[in-house]
């Protein structure tokens, strides 16, 4: 038999996570860090992923090998070096340059609900990628998302929507993400369905 996700999150080996937050039924692969995360009900990660300072929504799908929030050097320094910053590990003072720390845990990355994140993908500081959208496999995305479009390439570009405009309309009104487990549970054969069936069902 196969793993079986519970409530409790699913940690594999080799993992380090500091100031995150993991949801329900949530898994993240072998190798990961994590840091000042934000980790919504159901969404996983595959193996040696990397995100810092990110928001996720609920059942994202990371595939492996994705670097979500790459945090930023100071390009207007004489020197782009962490020592300007991180001054105790070199013995150059006794404190860090907080206030640069603290500026970069405010860079969010934010990946919305229901997303799929392709292998080797790299999503930018304050990049806030929409609810249902695909990045593809080693795109570097350097610009917001839209809902439910497809994004490809260095730097990524949108190559189409995944629905029509009506019926993203109508997913992003049902927001089925948020369906407690026992409606998900029950209405689960409606998740086979085309989008404009499932949208018809239940859209108010």
């Amino acid at each position: 038999m196969g793993k079986i996700l519970s409530p409790k999150p699913l940690v594999a080996e080799h993992c380090q996570l500091v100031n995150s937050q993991l949801g329900y039924y949530t898994e993240v692969g072998t190798y990961n860090f994590f840091e000042n995360v934000v980790f919504g009900d159901y969404s996983y990660t595959g193996q040696f992923c990397f995100l810092q300072n990110v928001h996720v929504g609920k059942f994202a799908n990371i595939a492996a090998m994705v670097r979500i929030g790459p945090t930023e050097h100071p390009i207007e320094r004489p020197t782009l070096h962490h020592f300007t910053y991180r001054r105790i590990m070199y013995g150059l003072d006794t404190k860090d340059d907080e206030a640069f720390l603290q500026w970069r845990t405010t860079q969010v990355t934010t990946i919305g609900h229901d997303t799929w994140i392709g292998h080797g993908a790299i999503i930018m500081p304050k990049v806030t990628v929409g609810n249902g959208a695909v990045v593809g496999s080693g795109a570097i995305v350097t610009k917001d998302v839209e809902p439910y479009a497809i994004v490809v390439g260095v730097p990524a570009k949108p190559v189409r929507k995944r629905f029509p405009q009506e019926i993203i309309g109508k997913l992003e009104s049902i927001k089925w993400w948020n369906w407690p487990y026992d409606t998900i549970k029950e209405r689960l054969a409606d998740f086979s369905l085309p989008a404009e069936e499932f949208v018809s069902k239940y859209s108010l």
